[in-house]
C-alpha cells in the first residue's frame, strides 16, 4: 500500500494514499482495533448534517470564507447522501466522548472539500483544515450529543411507520378472528372464555401504546445544545450561532429541533437519549410477550395448543423430517433480547457522566442506532413474513374450550362459589364436562345451562340475567 504523510498535534502519521481521512483518524484506527464494528449510517449522517449547517452559518456570520464554506457544505452533503461510506472507519469503542468519530468526519469532509476546490490529498497547500474550518465554533462535546439526537430523529419516522404496519395487521386479525371463541388462560391454566379476536386486539393496542411512548420520548430528543462548545459556555462560537444553527438544521433536515434552553445541561446529561432508549426497550418487552404468546398458541401441531397456525417459513430441523418451527417469532425474541441488552448499556453509560461531560457517548450512540436498526428490520420482517399469514384453528379452539372447567365461573351467581368449585373438581377428577356433572346432580336444567353457558355472552362480560333460572 502507498502512503502519504499527514500531521496532527502529535506529529507526522502515515495515511493510505487515497484515504480521505487524516492523521487523527489513522491514530484511532491503530489505537482502537477493538470490536471490528462500524458506525451506523445515522451517526455519520447526523454529524455531517451538523458540519454542513455550521459551515453555512459561519459563512453567513462572516467568519468563514464563502469558497471554503461552499466546498465544506458540498462535501458534507455528499456524506449525508451516503457517498464515501467506506471512509468512516473508527471503531465504535474508541476514545471518550467520541472525538475519534468526530475527527474522522471532520477529516473526510475537509479532504473531500479540498478535492472539490481542486487540490490533491497530498498537496501541502490544501486550504480547508478539519479543525479551523470544518470544526469552526464546534467541539466534540456539543457535536456528538447533538448528532445522537439528530440520528435518532432521522430514523424515528421509519420506526413509527413500521409499528403502524404491525398494529394494522394485528387489528385486521382481531376482526378476522372475532368469532373464534376459545379458552382464556391465566397462570397458564384454564380461564374463562375469550375470543381470539380479543387477544389480537389487545396485542394491537399494546403496540399502539408503545408507539405513543416512543413518539413522546422522540420529541424530547428535539431539544439540542449545539453551540455550547467545550463546556456549555459557547466559547469560540458567535453569540448568534446557537439560534442560527437550530434554524439551519431545521431547514436542512426538517427534524423540527429546538433549543434545550440550557447548553450546560445538554452536555452534562444524556437523560433524553436514555428516555428514548427506555421507550424502545418497553417496545421490546411488549414484542417479546406477544411473540411468546404466538409460540404458545401455535404449539404442536398435534401435541400442543395449536389454536393458531403461523406461516411456514423454512424447514425446522436437520434431523426430523417435516418439522416446521415458529422461526419468525423466535427471531423477534432474539432481536428484542439484543435491544434489552443495548438499553442496559445505555443506562450504565449515561450514569457515568462526570461534571461537564459524559465521555461514554460513543457507546450510547452505537447501541441506540443498533437498537433502532434491529427493531425496524425485525418488526418489518415479522409483520410481512408471519403476522399477515396467521390463521385460526377453529376446531382446536372449540375442542379445548369444550373441555375447560373454567366455564363453571359463569355458574357462580346461580350456584355460589363453593358449589361451583365442587362441580369443577368433580369434572376434573372424572374428566367429564361441567355440563354433565351439573345435569347429573340436577343443580340446573338443560335449558338453564344453555342460557348460562352461552359462550359468546361470556366473552362480553357483565352479570348474566339469571331470571330464567329462578
Amino acid at each position: 500500500m502507498e502512503y502519504r504523510t499527514e500531521k496532527d498535534s502529535l506529529g507526522a502519521v502515515n495515511v493510505p494514499r487515497n484515504a480521505l481521512w487524516g492523521a487523527e483518524t489513522q491514530r484511532a484506527l491503530e489505537n482502537f482495533p477493538i470490536s471490528g464494528l462500524a458506525q451506523y449510517r445515522a451517526f455519520v449522517w447526523a454529524t455531517a448534517a451538523l458540519k454542513r449547517a455550521a459551515a453555512e452559518v459561519n459563512r453567513d456570520l462572516g467568519l468563514l470564507a464563502p469558497p471554503l464554506a461552499e466546498a465544506i457544505s458540498a462535501s458534507a452533503q455528499e456524506v449525508m447522501d451516503n457517498e464515501w461510506a467506506d471512509q468512516f472507519v473508527v471503531d465504535p469503542i474508541q476514545a471518550g466522548a467520541g472525538t475519534s468519530h468526530h475527527m474522522n468526519v471532520n477529516e473526510v469532509i475537509a479532504n473531500r472539500a479540498n478535492q472539490i476546490l481542486g487540490y490533491q490529498l497530498d498537496d501541502p497547500r490544501k486550504p480547508v483544515n478539519p479543525h479551523d474550518h470544518v470544526n469552526m465554533a464546534q467541539s466534540t462535546n456539543d457535536t456528538v450529543p447533538t448528532a445522537i439526537r439528530l440520528g435518532c430523529l432521522w430514523r424515528l419516522g421509519e420506526s413509527l411507520k413500521t409499528l403502524d404496519a404491525l398494529q394494522q395487521v394485528l387489528e385486521q386479525k382481531s376482526r378476522e378472528f372475532d368469532d373464534v371463541i376459545k379458552s382464556g388462560r391465566t397462570h397458564l391454566q384454564d380461564a374463562v372464555p375469550v375470543r381470539l379476536g380479543q387477544e389480537f386486539g389487545a396485542y394491537a393496542q399494546a403496540i399502539a401504546f408503545d408507539r405513543e411512548r416512543i413518539a413522546t420520548a422522540g420529541d424530547r430528543l428535539r431539544r439540542i445544545g449545539i453551540g455550547g462548545t467545550a463546556t456549555g459556555t459557547g466559547l469560540n462560537a458567535h453569540p448568534q450561532y446557537h439560534a442560527r444553527m437550530i434554524e439551519r438544521i431545521n431547514q436542512l433536515t426538517g427534524l423540527q429541533v429546538r433549543s434545550s434552553g440550557n447548553l450546560f445541561e445538554s452536555m452534562q446529561s444524556l437523560a433524553d437519549p436514555v428516555d428514548f432508549s427506555a421507550a424502545l426497550n418497553t417496545l421490546a418487552i411488549t414484542l417479546t410477550r406477544i411473540a411468546n404468546d404466538l409460540r404458545l398458541l401455535a404449539s404442536g401441531p398435534t401435541t400442543g395448543l395449536a389454536e393458531i397456525e403461523l406461516p411456514a417459513a423454512q424447514p425446522g430441523s436437520s434431523i426430523m423430517p417435516g418439522k416446521v418451527n415458529p422461526v419468525m417469532a423466535e427471531m423477534l425474541n432474539m432481536a428484542c433480547y439484543q435491544v434489552m441488552g443495548n438499553h442496559f448499556t445505555v443506562m450504565l453509560a449515561a450514569s457515568a457522566g462526570q461534571l461537564e461531560l459524559n465521555v461514554m457517548m460513543p457507546i450510547v450512540a452505537y447501541n441506540l442506532f443498533q437498537t433502532m436498526d434491529i427493531l425496524i428490520r425485525a418488526i418489518g420482517t415479522f409483520t410481512s413474513k408471519c403476522a399477515v399469514g396467521i390463521t385460526a384453528n377453529r376446531e382446536n379452539a372449540a375442542a379445548w374450550l369444550a373441555r375447560s372447567t373454567a366455564l363453571v365461573t359463569a355458574l357462580n351467581p346461580v350456584m355460589g362459589y363453593e358449589k361451583a368449585a365442587q362441580v369443577a373438581q368433580e369434572a376434573m377428577a372424572r374428566r367429564v364436562p361441567i355440563r354433565q356433572v351439573v345435569l347429573e346432580k340436577r343443580y340446573l336444567t338443560a335449558e338453564q345451562l344453555d342460557h348460562i353457558l352461552d359462550l359468546a355472552a361470556m366473552t362480553e362480560g357483565g352479570i348474566l340475567d339469571t331470571s330464567r333460572q329462578k
